[in-house]
């Protein structure tokens, strides 16, 4: 090969207007596309719900139907006998 004229040549194709327009408008629609890119990127904004705090009752006091008494069990409130 001849080296003195492969440099010459990269230096010619590198130097050419064809090159160099395709290059900047390479550049210049990759930086076009970041930008439309982060202008239509939302962020997700997390917004932090705050409930009132609610005191606990005690269980006795509550009664509530998720209460049974020791003695019975589940099948003798649903009225169902076993055989």
């Amino acid at each position: 090969m001849f080296p003195g004229g492969i440099v010459e040549l990269l230096k010619q194709v590198i130097t050419s207007w064809q090159v160099i327009a395709v290059t900047l408008g390479f550049i210049l629609s990759v930086f076009l596309i970041n930008f439309v890119a982060r202008s239509n990127h939302r962020t997700r904004r997390v917004k932090k719900l705050s409930f009132p705090k609610k005191k606990s009752k005690p269980a006795a006091a509550a009664g509530g139907i998720d209460e049974l008494p020791s003695s019975s069990n589940s099948n003798d409130e649903l009225g169902l006998e076993e055989d």
